[in-house]
């Protein structure tokens, strides 16, 4: 990553001019990827912009993002406590129709056990 693109991210503050680097720059900056993730996780701290990232990077290719999304989908659960963020998110890598497959994907992918688990707690089966 560049020195003036490391400056300009650094005055982030909440992950935004992160979230549109990645936007206006996509299949750009995959060789930076991992340190455009690192900013966002370091400077979102609601998981917003984290959410979008994830559902933005899904949306464009899901297989070659995957470890970008994977570490986008991990902080957003952590960082989402008012689960603002996560309805929209498990709607978008799993499809309107997630909670007709629930336990199957609980049984097959954690990050969809977790988020499901933050967002209907009273849910004995999961």
């Amino acid at each position: 990553m560049d020195q003036d693109l490391k400056k300009q991210l650094a005055a982030d503050p909440d992950g935004l001019l992160t979230y549109e680097y990645i936007a206006n720059n996509i299949g750009l900056c995959n060789d930076i990827m991992d340190e455009l993730i690192d900013n966002m996780i370091l400077v979102d701290s609601t998981g917003q912009f984290v959410v979008s990232a994830a559902r933005y990077l899904h949306a464009i290719d899901p297989e070659l993002y995957a470890p970008a999304i994977d570490r986008l989908v991990v902080t957003a659960i952590e960082k989402d406590r008012e689960r603002r963020y996560l309805p929209t998110l498990i709607e978008s890598l799993y499809g309107s129709d997630y909670a007709e497959h629930a336990d199957q994907l609980s049984a097959t992918d954690n990050n969809f056990r977790r988020i499901y688990k933050r967002l209907y707690p009273s849910k004995q089966s999961l």
